[in-house]
This record gives C-alpha cells, sequence and structure tokens, in this order.
C-alpha cells in the first residue's frame, strides 16, 4: 500500500508522536510504501518527502498587526498545507492518509483535499479536539462538557482559555470546519479507549468510530515483580494531572511510604517548597525512567481530566508494576479494579491514601497485580495486536473502494 502518513510534529514531542512514529516503523518495515506530510522544523527526524513539508508556524511568537491577522487565518485554514499535500498526492497517488495531530499547522482543510483525488481518510483522535475547541474538556482545572461537539461559541464567551481573542479563534476555527464538514470526508475515526469513542458519538456517527488501542512494545519491557518499596508518579507536573492530591494523600498516610516524583511542569517550584520529604527527580526518559518504575512497588496516576489511553499506565504494566489510578477517562479500562491495580474517585485524597496503604503494606499482592497487569498488557496493548489490527482496518477501507 501507499500510505501518507500526516502529523504536524516530526519529531518525539508527546504521547501523539510515540503512536505515529511506532506506526510508520511497523508500515516501513511491512514494505509498505510511507508518505510522511507534516511541518518543517530542525528538530525532525530524516524524511524523504520532506520537502512536501509546510514551513514551521509559531502561533505564540507575536509579530505585526498584518502578520498576526495572517497568522489567525493559517490557524483556521492551511492554504499552504492543502497546496502542499495536493502536490505529494500528483506526485506518489497514495491509496490511504492515516492523520494525527493536525490541528493549527496543517488543519482540517487538508481531508477535503484528500477526498477530492480519491484518497481514503483514517484519523486517530488523541485528545478532545472534536467536541471542545480547546482539545482538553476543561474550563480551567474543572472539566467542562459545555462545547459538546456543536455549541463551540462557549469557547469564546466562557473565557475557558482565560483570552478572549484565543477562545473567539478556538471557537471561529472549529465553527468554520463544522460548517464547511472537513470532517465528513474522513472514513473512518479511531479511539484509543471506548470512553473517547463514546464522547466523540455527540458529533460523529457511532458506524464511522472504531476503538484501537494503543500498542506498547512488550519485548523492550522487562518486568519486575520485585521492588524497593517506594511510590512513583511520573507525568507532567500540572493541576489537570492531579499530582497535588497524590502529595495531600501521602502526607496523610500514616506509614514510611518514600514517594519519588518524576517530571516537571508548571507546578515544580511550589510542589517541591510545599512537600520537602517527597523526592522530586525532575524530568527523566529512556532507560533512567524505566529503571525508576521497574524498581518502584506501584505506580500513581491521578488523573483529574479525561485522560485517554494513559502510555504512563501501559508503560507501569509492562514493567510488572500495579497502577493506582484515578475513575475517570479511559483509565477505567486500562486498570482492573482489584486485580491489576486499585481505583479511587477523582480527586479523593482519602481514598487515594486508603489504596496506597492496602498496597504498601502488601507485597505478595503487589506482585500479584503485577503479574496480572503485565498479562492484560499482552493481551489487549501490544504492539503487535495494534498493527494487526492497523492493517486490517487499512485493508478494509481499500475493499470498499
Amino acid at each position: 500500500m501507499k500510505i501518507i502518513l500526516t502529523n504536524k510534529f516530526f519529531y518525539l514531542n508527546g504521547g501523539s508522536e510515540t503512536v505515529f512514529f511506532q506506526e510508520r516503523e511497523f508500515l516501513l518495515k511491512q514494505r509498505h510504501e510511507v508518505l510522511d506530510f507534516s511541518m518543517s522544523d530542525e528538530r525532525n527526524l530524516p524524511s524523504s518527502y520532506a520537502d512536501f513539508f509546510v514551513p514551521n508556524t509559531n502561533y505564540n511568537s507575536g509579530g505585526s498587526i498584518v502578520q498576526r491577522l495572517q497568522q489567525a487565518i493559517s490557524f483556521v485554514h492551511s492554504s499552504v498545507a492543502v497546496s502542499k499535500i495536493e502536490e505529494l498526492i500528483l506526485q506518489e497517488k497514495p491509496q490511504i492518509a492515516h492523520l494525527h495531530n493536525i490541528y493549527h499547522q496543517l488543519t482540517p482543510s487538508i481531508i477535503p483535499a484528500l477526498k477530492k483525488h480519491g484518497v481514503k481518510v483514517v484519523m486517530t483522535l488523541h485528545d478532545y479536539k472534536l467536541v471542545c475547541p480547546s482539545y482538553l474538556a476543561l474550563k480551567g482545572d474543572v472539566i467542562c462538557n459545555a462545547c459538546a461537539g456543536e455549541k463551540f461559541w462557549n469557547a469564546f464567551t466562557m473565557n475557558c482559555q482565560h483570552s478572549r481573542m484565543r477562545g473567539l479563534l478556538l471557537s471561529t476555527e472549529a465553527m468554520f470546519h463544522k460548517l464547511r464538514g472537513s470532517y465528513d470526508g474522513v472514513d473512518l475515526f479511531l479511539a484509543p479507549s471506548g470512553f473517547l469513542a463514546n464522547l466523540i458519538e455527540r458529533r460523529i456517527p457511532e458506524k464511522k468510530i472504531k476503538v484501537l488501542r494503543n500498542g506498547i512494545d512488550i519485548d523492550k519491557y522487562q518486568p519486575n515483580y520485585q521492588d524497593q518499596g517506594y511510590a512513583l508518579y511520573f507525568g507532567r507536573l500540572s493541576k489537570e494531572k492531579g499530582v497535588k492530591t497524590l502529595l495531600r494523600a501521602h502526607q496523610d498516610l500514616k506509614l514510611d511510604l518514600p514517594l519519588k516524583i518524576v517530571g516537571a511542569g508548571p507546578l515544580e517550584e511550589e510542589l517541591r517548597l510545599q512537600y520537602p520529604d517527597v523526592d522530586f527527580l525532575g524530568y527523566q526518559s529512556g532507560q533512567a525512567l524505566n529503571g525508576l518504575v521497574a524498581n518502584s512497588a506501584f505506580v500513581v496516576v491521578p488523573s483529574e481530566w479525561y485522560e485517554n489511553c494513559s502510555m504512563a499506565v501501559l508503560e507501569a504494566m509492562a514493567l510488572g508494576k500495579p497502577i493506582v489510578g484515578s475513575r475517570i477517562g479511559g483509565i477505567p479500562e486500562q486498570v482492573e479494579d482489584g486485580e491489576t491495580g486499585f481505583l479511587f474517585a477523582m480527586g479523593s485524597a482519602d481514598e487515594l491514601a486508603e489504596k496506597m496503604a492496602v498496597l504498601a503494606t502488601n507485597q505478595d499482592m503487589r506482585a500479584s497485580m503485577g503479574k496480572a497487569g503485565r498479562a492484560k498488557l499482552e493481551k489487549e496493548y501490544s504492539l503487535v495486536e495494534h498493527n494487526r489490527q492497523l492493517l486490517e482496518i487499512y485493508s478494509g477501507l481499500l475493499a470498499r473502494a
């Protein structure tokens, strides 16, 4: 097959890029022809199709009034991206385009261009953009479903971005593509969790949505069912991640349980000062991070937003660790309460402390849950299974032609 893979970042910038590059590597190994379409950036990985990439755009960079107006227009509709992808289509004549994170720099305007040339379109949803103009379904620090896939003016009227201009731009973008029917050209939307699939049904017909769970290369992770007796959080240090709830729960524990916090973010300095007894390790990655996870007693995922299909949960399961996670978003699909870990009510420091105490005092339970989690991962979240289903999806779309 000849496939356009599209993502606005062509370097590892986050979870969506991890999924994007995993799929790309697999397709190349299977001898499919992969056509990259992205944005130019000095951090990009090499690509034979870099000449087709759109120029780098940073919407936080200021400029004159005319420049800002031009940026606002391209934020909603990028004529450059449409022109570039049409050049790529005419030269290479692909059968399928698989879109990942395309907003703002590439824009959904490329979808009608793909359909005009008869290309089948698959889109993986990594966030809540189709039902919430600001991606996160949050108003400040509180979960919000006010737009519900249609009332997009709320991003402006409710001032959820704490910026009327940004809210106006996001509302305009969402309404423009809804009125234009940009997303109507997507043949199939892929949701990494059943939770996200159900939420997206407020806007997209159920028959056009399929759950395809994120996959992880289990061969790269050696589970460790022993531990060094500490609890671990790894991720961004921001309000929606629930780190403050975790720290309050840990402070209330009547046990001597070490807690290690891995990550950086806007709350880091404040939390370091407020909780001097906690071991803040800053940003970690690669083998250093894997070692910290593998030697932990359990991992806490205290999210206070609609976590989709958490890669942190999958990495912990791969390394044989039980998880204590919020009962919110896609986490309950990943963590089987009482089997592979524990769930607690989002934001409840008391319940979180109770669940942490149970695991902290029972090493046999930790090992048993860790093994159950690894088994669940191998069955439901292996990269091999993810990729098998992906090829099945592509073949099914082409069969409809």
